[in-house]
């Protein structure tokens, strides 16, 4: 806290020349890091799916965009063979289709992604009729069809679980043997009790998906209602955060090159918010993996809090950030990871935040899955930007909450950490993933998040909560992990860290923190970290069920109480497919409870989620529709 550095890019691949360095982080970079146990690692298991993309002769297309939409949106492009991999998709249902310019779309088929998926899967596609002539864009979702659309290939098999079977016996509606359907779905039946809704907006919907049908477009929209409490029995009480409505878009489209990406969330009420953001991907696969992205949040609050229209003068609640990473293949073996990120706070008096990273990861031998990395990394990070920059994991949703500083001077500290870290990580038999690394870490100004105080000391609620400054440290330590397939359809992983602490300067907020948390000022610490992951899919009734359970404790030296701080963090997350949907949409119910604050685990202070006192657990609720 005396005194500030920034290990610059050119610092940071001076040291990657001589130690090997880790990727990216997964918002930020083309691959996350091996030592991250999230919803991410458990997504990046060997969930792979491989197939060609071909003419009714049996003639590879090359530039075909596949897309896979089901629990997350992903995009393919055929090479010069006609074949596309779609790598790391979590497990569970997906609606495969491709499209290619001349051609007309290939029919949506179902699939089920697992751990034993199949290797190939074939998709043919027609080509358009050059005579013919285009169809009008009404055409498309009310007009005749063409019935090219909707021939079946001639080598496709069918999953068999009972989701797939309902789908392939759903009854045709009256507008889908008339013709006016949109080619290749089948119409609900209206008289089923789940789709009396289809019979209301189910032409408008058609009408909408059809002006996209020729464009490899996905995306997501949810209507989200969340609210959080402190405990359980305050979630019907006053003490709980009054239930806020959430709106979120997302967008998505493919290029033979990569990927664009557009995201946005908006609430209203007393504190109104919204966030955008917006992203370039490369085809991960290319020598030059590069992605480039911007976010920008602002909030207003109307509410009643004096601390929070006190901390911050009005029009300063905006956050903007950039960021950019390249992921380059110099060799087979050997790809480096250079980047960074700068973020603008409208509430500090700083200029601005830079993050930059730099990293190498080596793969020895061709046929071997050993790969050792090292990183190096400087994260600022400012009060409260949890509530304004996207989680680079997780749920996204725009600013909620309010807070201010903890002490008199009113004042935001950023905290800043130096992180390097060495490592590797290898299959071993039995498909089992493991990790080991080492790591040393220097804090300066450690964020402390205090939730539950009021001005006068007692209980509040916790729609706003106080930051301060812990002090400077010091820290080196080690970690393990695992990760692996149970099966068709659940995989399970396991990280623990421990890390010998010290601290060396003393905290600004020191008279303050001694008032109402004196368990984060501490002099020397061993903490231990441990988190488990479980993500499994129930293929009979399409449910996705993911569970995180941290455990984190530091135990201080003797002389200073209380001697051991522990945290218990949790995130459960159900998806539940709902049996109903319009032309290419993909319907799900989604509850999640949490109390993890920090959404982004990689190169942050091991103090980040410890130095949280009194998480609330949160709630949210609602819908989700994938198209």
């Amino acid at each position: 806290m005396r005194h500030r550095r920034v290990l610059g890019s050119a610092t940071a691949v001076g040291l990657c020349l001589i130690v090997p360095a880790l990727p990216a982080s997964a918002q930020l970079a083309v691959r996350p890091q091996a030592q991250l146990v999230s919803r991410q690692a458990v997504a990046n298991a060997s969930n792979e799916l491989t197939g060609t993309v071909s003419d009714r002769t049996g003639r590879p297309l090359v530039g075909a965009v596949v897309s896979a939409i089901g629990s997350e949106s992903a995009f393919a492009v055929s090479d010069r063979d006609g074949r596309f991999t779609f790598r790391t998709l979590p497990q569970g249902p997906y609606i495969v289709r491709a499209h290619l310019q001349g051609y007309l779309p290939a029919r949506p088929r179902l699939v089920q992604i697992s751990t034993s998926a199949r290797g190939d899967f074939p998709i043919t596609l027609v080509k358009r009729s050059e005579a013919a002539d285009p169809p009008a864009v009404l055409a498309a979702g009310v007009g005749p069809v063409d019935t090219a659309a909707v021939e079946p290939d001639e080598g496709a098999t069918h999953e068999h679980d009972e989701l797939a079977w309902r789908l392939r016996h759903l009854r045709r509606s009256v507008l889908k043997n008339q013709g006016q359907g949109v080619p290749g779905f089948e119409d609900f039946d209206v008289s089923h009790p789940w789709t009396g809704l289809g019979r209301a907006v189910g032409e408008s919907a058609r009408l909408a998906s059809s002006m996209f049908a020729e464009l490899p477009l996905a995306g997501q929209f949810n209507l989200l209602t969340t609210t959080s409490f402190d405990r359980p029995q305050d979630v019907f009480s006053s003490d709980a955060v009054l239930p806020r409505s959430i709106a979120f878009l997302s967008l998505a489209a493919p290029l033979p090159t990569g990927e664009w990406r557009m995201r946005g969330a908006i609430t209203q009420g007393d504190l109104s918010s919204w966030t955008v953001a917006g992203s370039f991907a490369r085809d991960p696969n290319a020598a030059h993996a590069y992605q480039a992205g911007f976010s920008y949040g602002m909030q207003r609050y109307q509410g009643g809090n004096a601390e929070a229209l006190a901390a911050m003068r009005d029009g300063s609640r905006t956050v903007g950030m950039l960021y950019a990473y390249d992921n380059w293949a110099m060799t087979r073996a050997v790809r480096i990871d250079v980047g960074g990120r700068y973020a603008n706070y409208g509430y500090l008096s700083d200029q601005g935040l830079l993050s930059p990273r730099d990293g190498v990861t080596v793969k020895p031998w061709e046929k071997d899955s050993l790969a050792l990395h090292a990183s190096v990394s400087h994260r600022e990070s400012a009060p409260g930007a949890e509530e304004f920059i996207p989680p680079a994991l997780g749920m996204w949703l725009p600013p909620e909450r309010t807070f201010s500083p903890v002490s008199r001077r009113g004042t935001f500290t950023p905290e800043r950490i130096d992180h390097v870290e060495a490592g590797a990580e290898r299959r071993m038999p039995g498909a089992v993933l493991v990790g080991v690394r080492a790591f040393r870490q220097r804090g300066e100004d450690q964020i402390v998040t205090i939730f539950g105080l009021s001005p006068a000391g007692e209980v509040a609620n916790t729609g706003h909560y106080h930051v301060g400054s812990a002090g400077d440290f010091e820290a080196v330590g080690w970690g393990v992990s695992a990760s692996r397939s149970m099966g068709a359809t659940t995989r399970a992983s396991l990280d623990y860290s421990l890390a010998e602490a010290e601290w060396t300067g003393r905290s600004r907020d020191v008279w303050a923190l001694a008032n109402v948390a004196p368990q984060v000022l501490r002099r020397s610490d061993r903490v231990h970290d441990l988190t488990a992951t479980v993500e499994s899919v129930v293929p009979v009734s399409s449910t996705r069920v993911f569970v995180l359970y941290k455990l984190i404790s530091a135990a201080a030296a003797p002389d200073i109480e209380p001697a051991v701080s522990r945290g218990v963090r949790f995130d459960v997350q159900i998806n539940q497919a709902l049996p109903f949907g319009f032309a290419r949409s993909r319907w799900e119910a989604l509850v999640a409870v949490k109390n993890v604050f920090h959404d982004e685990f990689d190169s942050g202070s091991i103090y980040d989620e410890l130095m949280v006192v009194r998480a609330p657990t949160r709630v949210v609720g609602g819908v989700t529709v994938r198209f």
